[in-house]
C-alpha cells in the first residue's frame, strides 16, 4: 500500500509557527531600519537649510530676516514659525520679496498627510515639517558676531552663525536643558 503524499496537520502547524516567530524577529529590525532612515533625513534637512541660509548670506550680505531685529539671534520655532524663512529661501510665497533675484536657495517637496499631521516637506501653510510631523527650528545670528546661543545652555553659545535642528520623534524639545534631558535626547541637529 502506498503512503499519501503531503504535509500532516502537525508538520503544517510547526512550519506556520515557524514562520510567526521569524516574523515576529523581524519587525523590530525593520522599525529600526525606518527609525534610522527618518533620522539620516531630518539630519540632511537641518544641514541643507543651515546651507541655505549661508548662501543667502554670500548672495545679498544679510541673513534672511524679515524684522530687523537687534538681539543677537533668531530662532524660528513653534512660537515663531519656519515659513517666512521657508519663502525666502524657496522664492516662493509672499516673503519672496525679500529675495528680490528670485534665487532658489532650498527646494522643497510637498508634505504628506499621515493621520492628522503632515509630514516630511512643506505643509498647507509653508511649514517646513520634518519626518514626524515637527517644524524644524533655525537659529540665525542677527548681530553678526560668529555665533548663536546654544539652545541647551542658558549662557553657552556656539560658534555657528546658522543652526537648525529638529524635535525628533517625540515632537518635544526644552530650551536650556541638557541635550540628554528626557525631551532632547532624540533632537536631530545640524551640528
Amino acid at each position: 500500500m502506498r503512503k499519501p503524499q503531503g504535509f500532516t496537520l502537525i508538520e503544517l502547524l510547526v512550519v506556520i509557527a515557524i514562520i510567526g516567530i521569524l516574523m515576529s524577529l523581524l519587525f523590530p529590525a525593520v522599525n529600526g531600519a525606518i527609525n534610522a532612515a527618518k533620522k539620516a533625513q531630518a539630519k540632511n534637512d537641518a544641514t541643507q537649510l543651515v546651507i541655505a541660509v549661508q548662501a543667502f548670506y554670500t548672495e545679498y550680505g544679510k541673513y534672511p530676516l524679515k524684522w530687523a531685529w537687534s538681539e543677537d539671534d533668531w530662532t524660528y520655532d513653534s512660537g515663531n514659525p519656519n515659513s517666512t524663512l521657508i519663502q525666502m529661501l524657496s522664492a516662493n510665497g509672499t516673503e519672496a520679496t525679500n529675495n528680490p533675484r528670485g534665487i532658489v536657495f532650498l527646494e522643497t517637496k510637498t508634505a504628506k498627510k499621515k493621520g492628522a499631521n503632515w509630514v516630511n516637506g512643506l505643509d498647507p501653510d509653508g511649514i517646513f515639517r520634518d519626518p514626524w510631523g515637527g517644524q524644524y527650528f533655525i537659529r540665525v545670528d542677527c548681530d553678526y558676531d560668529g555665533k548663536v546661543r546654544d539652545p541647551y545652555i542658558t549662557t553657552g553659545t556656539m560658534r555657528k552663525s546658522v543652526t537648525a535642528w529638529s524635535p525628533g520623534p517625540d515632537q518635544k524639545f526644552d530650551y536650556n536643558q541638557s541635550e540628554t534631558s528626557s525631551n532632547n535626547k532624540d533632537n536631530v541637529t545640524s551640528w
